[in-house]
């Protein structure tokens, strides 16, 4: 099992979701505590540890550390924003 951590941008993101998003986001990024490469998920090119999972229209952005067992996520955005910032 993976820990899960939430940077500040996530935070915020996750906040400013439509309420209708917010058990669908929450449970996919729970699910990562399991599997955090599940089906579906794809690595971000150029980023070394960045991977992303659909949720609806919506992207979790996070990235996995398999030594200290951890996934942080970094944001979570409407497709055409998420990948402005990285």
């Amino acid at each position: 099992m993976y820990k899960l951590g939430l940077s500040q941008r996530a935070r915020k993101d996750i906040d400013d979701l439509p309420d209708n998003m917010w058990p669908r986001v929450r449970s996919a990024i729970n699910d990562l505590r399991n599997n955090p490469r599940p089906t579906g998920c794809k690595k971000l090119k150029g980023q070394p540890k960045t991977y992303r999972i659909r949720v609806g229209n919506y992207r979790a952005l996070y990235d996995v550390d398999d030594t200290a067992r951890t996934v942080v996520m970094l944001r979570v955005q409407h497709r055409r924003d998420a990948y402005r910032d990285l």
